[in-house]
C-alpha cells in the first residue's frame, strides 16, 4: 500500500515526507485553474513522487453535454500534465448541492480518455455517491474513492485503485500497488 495526498489551492505547500503520489486540484468548471498547481506538482516531482492533477466537475440536471466537454478540452489544456501523469474526475456535490449527473460524469471522462489516451483516468467520488446514487460504474481506468475509515479498507465492494481515508489534517490516501515504481509504470502505459 502506498501513500498520498491530493491538494488544492489552499495548501500551496505541504511535505513530502512519507509521500509515494501527490494529485493535485487543477481546474473547476470552465474557469477556474489552481494558481499553485505547476508549483504543487514540481514540489511533488521532487521528491520523487508520482504526481496527478484532477478536475472539479461544475454541472446538474439540465447542463448540456457540450458544456461538460468544454470542461474536458478545459482540464486537459489548462492542468499542466506531462507524459505518466495521472489524471481524475471529482464527482461531487458543490457547495450549493448541485451534483453532476451520472451521464455528465460518463461525457466528461469518456472525452478526456479521447483528448489525452497516453493518460491514466481515475474516478473520484465518495462512497455514497458510488454505492446509492451512481446509475452507471463507469470508471475510466479505476476508482479513487473516499471512505473516511482505516486507510485501504473502504466499505465497498468494487475493486479500487485509490482510497482517501481522511481528510485531517490534510486530504490523505492510500493506493493499491506494491511500490512507487509499480504505480509510475501504472499510470505511464495509459
Amino acid at each position: 500500500m502506498l501513500h498520498g495526498i491530493d491538494v488544492a489551492s489552499y495548501e500551496p505547500t505541504f511535505k513530502t515526507e512519507g509521500v509515494d503520489f501527490v494529485i493535485v486540484k487543477a481546474t473547476e468548471g470552465r474557469t477556474y485553474t489552481n494558481p499553485y498547481r505547476a508549483k504543487q506538482a514540481r514540489r511533488a516531482r521532487d521528491a520523487g513522487c508520482a504526481v496527478g492533477f484532477y478536475h472539479f466537475l461544475r454541472g446538474r440536471r439540465g447542463i448540456r453535454l457540450a458544456r461538460i466537454k468544454a470542461q474536458a478540452k478545459y482540464f486537459v489544456e489548462h492542468c499542466g500534465a506531462e507524459d505518466g501523469d495521472i489524471l481524475a474526475l471529482d464527482w461531487e456535490s458543490d457547495p450549493k448541492g448541485r451534483l453532476p449527473t451520472a451521464a455528465q460524469k460518463d461525457k466528461f471522462l469518456h472525452e478526456v480518455k479521447k483528448l489525452r489516451p497516453g493518460h491514466r483516468l481515475v474516478l473520484y467520488c465518495n462512497r455514497d455517491l458510488w454505492t446509492r446514487k451512481s446509475t452507471t460504474d463507469y470508471r475510466a481506468d479505476g476508482l479513487w474513492i473516499a471512505d473516511y475509515r482505516k486507510a485501504g479498507e473502504p466499505k465497498i465492494q468494487d475493486e479500487w485503485l485509490f482510497h482517501q481515508y481522511t481528510s485531517e489534517p490534510i486530504d490523505k490516501n492510500v493506493a493499491d500497488f506494491k511500490s512507487r515504481d509499480d504505480l509510475k509504470d501504472w499510470a505511464s502505459a495509459g
